[in-house]
């Protein structure tokens, strides 16, 4: 989408939210508009991800899963709703998307994230968020991204608790902070089967697309070198100051 000198009367009213912001107001609203961004996952963390950005007016969003909708989605991944089961989650979240705004250019990508088709479909966004729930997809964002030079927001839920955190060119990434030969075992267990508070994967997704709008806009502090974590039970929220590792490949690329 390209760029638009000023905004239709229509466009007023529908950002009138972004535009009474002086962080964001026609400037940001405009680089809104020209941004291109891929979500990779469109279950739990994607659905508030993907709904919240085409509601911003993010110009150009691509949402990649290969997944279909079945009942078990339905308590936590809030796109999708009970007619959808069966069909696609990209064909469900898109029509969702373009629903609430018209606007915006919707990509669904049908597929797996593999390391033969990572950097072709990565290459032409200007943010990648992980909405990912298994070491392997996530690790090949994380590297992809650092190979591509492209910023990531990476967000994480299990039971009653979620991380998140941004990686920018030369920042810590996500093998600094998390080890993969050292994972737990429980790691990489899906929610369906390890537990989940729906709630809490939108707290953690919301948090995300904060994140992603902040980027775009340029505005505010990221949690660059630094992880958000949140937990229902206590309702507490931290924040940890990462160092990255010098041996990274987040340091090297």
């Amino acid at each position: 989408m390209n760029r638009p000198a000023t905004l239709t009367k229509e466009q007023a009213t529908r950002y009138r939210g972004h535009l009474s912001l002086c962080e964001i107001d026609l400037a940001g609203q405009q680089r809104l508009a020209a941004s291109r961004v891929l979500i990779v996952g469109a279950g739990g963390l994607g659905s508030p991800v993907s709904l919240y950005l085409a509601a911003a007016g993010v110009g150009t969003i691509g949402i990649l899963d290969a997944d279909t909708v079945s009942l078990s989605n339905l308590q936590r991944q809030i796109i999708h709703t009970t007619p959808d089961i069966g069909r696609l989650k990209v064909e469900s979240a898109a029509g969702k998307m373009r629903a609430i705004n018209p606007e915006v250019t919707v990509i669904p990508y049908p597929e797996r994230l593999t390391p033969d088709n990572a950097g072709e479909l990565m290459k032409d966004y200007d943010l990648i968020i992980d909405c990912t729930d298994n070491l392997p997809t996530r690790l090949l964002i994380n590297d992809t991204c650092i190979r591509l030079g492209l910023p990531m927001v990476f967000g994480a839920v299990s039971r009653f608790s979620g991380q998140v955190f941004t990686h920018v060119p030369g920042s810590a990434c996500y093998r600094c902070i998390f080890d993969p030969d050292s994972a737990s075992p429980d790691a990489d267990i899906p929610c369906a089967l390890n537990g989940i508070l729906n709630a809490v994967v939108g707290v953690i997704g919301s948090l995300q697309a904060t994140e992603a709008l902040k980027l775009l806009v340029g505005t505010g502090d990221a949690l660059v070198n630094r992880i958000l974590t949140f937990d229902a039970v206590t309702m507490q929220f931290n924040v940890f100051a990462l160092n990255p590792i010098e041996d990274c490949i987040c340091q090297h690329c």
